[in-house]
């Protein structure tokens, strides 16, 4: 007989509290067609893009992440000091240890809660929700923050067609903590690694230091296989999804997939049968793709504006390097 006495945490999970923080500059395609043969035109009918927030040098990935864990916190709330665990999803972290999540921690006064970075590209958010969602039922915390935080800028190759345009800056944050209900569904997730060089950085770090590229590693992609899997397997994760939550799509109120591009997005809108009264996030028409902090990010601003509302049913994808992806079913807070 075992000796060891069983976790004791709340019976349920839910998001009580979300906040964004996008950088102060906005860039319209106008600048990206400075370094690149193309058009506004093209760039918008290819991904919806019109502009994307860039960060300056003040808004590092810590700034950027204690502004918007700091709006959640108010959202939900709570107190910092009540915050027993911080969940960072973040690849543009250049430093590779102590983890950035230790840093904002201590910002944001939270006391000494558990503190890590996970690396999990545009499915960072769902990743980490879903380990909050096993800390507050598992007992291990009772508040947990995730926040999904890019400066993908840093990353893109300015010169390159096929990227230039796509990639923005920003951080979204949620508060996860005990429900009486269930408000966080079951997640569906993995990783088809087979696939890693669909995504990808450059280079390695490895291979910079030692002088070969002599430029900065950035993120690339094939374009087209991309789409192909986004559209047409992410849609089936999404089902998964809605049926492990035991809804169907008439129970949604609102979808907020990664946003990647507003032709994935509407893809899947169609592949899924999504009914007309489902509010779509299409935040990437105007931050364009945040990676880890898309969600989040789009999640906030579909609330502020009234788009969404408290206590809705949303459907939430996140998909992307790996490849990777995690689907689930939350109530909004």
């Amino acid at each position: 007989m075992s000796k060891i006495k069983p976790s004791q945490g709340a019976p349920y999970a839910r998001i009580m509290g979300v906040g964004g923080y996008r950088p102060t500059r906005v860039v319209p395609n106008e600048v990206i067609l400075e370094t690149i043969d193309s058009s506004d035109e093209w760039i918008r009918s290819r991904s919806g893009i019109a502009t994307r927030h860039w960060a300056s040098d003040e808004e590092t990935v810590a700034a950027m992440s204690v502004e918007a864990a700091g709006k959640a916190i108010a959202d939900a709330g709570i107190t910092p000091e009540q915050i027993g665990g911080v969940i960072v999803s973040t690849v543009s972290h250049f430093k590779q240890t102590p983890a950035i999540a230790t840093e904002i921690a201590d910002k944001i006064g939270a006391g000494k809660p558990a503190a890590f970075d996970i690396s999990a590209g545009c499915a960072g958010f769902g990743y980490g929700l879903t380990l909050a969602k096993g800390m507050v039922v598992e007992g291990s915390a009772e508040y947990v923050l995730v926040i999904g935080v890019e400066r993908l800028s840093d990353l893109t190759d300015l010169h390159d067609r096929a990227t230039a345009f796509l990639f923005g800056d920003g951080a979204g944050a949620v508060i996860v903590g005990p429900a009486k209900e269930p408000k966080i569904g079951p997640t569906v997730w993995g990783s088809e690694g087979d696939k890693s060089e669909t995504i990808k950085q450059t280079e390695s770090w490895e291979a910079y230091r030692n002088g070969a590229p002599d430029k900065f590693p950035a993120i690339t992609q094939e374009g087209q296989a991309v789409f192909r899997w986004a559209v047409f397997e992410m849609a089936k994760v999404a089902q998964q999804a809605l049926d492990a939550a035991g809804i169907t799509a008439d129970d949604l109120d609102v979808f907020i997939p990664h946003q990647a591009n507003m032709r994935i997005i509407d893809s899947m809108v169609k592949t899924l049968k999504l009914p007309e009264h489902v509010t779509v996030a299409r935040d990437v028409e105007t931050t364009g793709n945040t990676s880890a902090a898309s969600i989040p990010l789009a999640m906030e601003r579909l609330l502020a504006t009234g788009e969404a509302k408290s206590g809705d049913t949303a459907l939430v994808i996140g998909f992307g390097a790996g490849l990777v992806y995690a689907a689930t079913v939350v109530t909004l807070p």
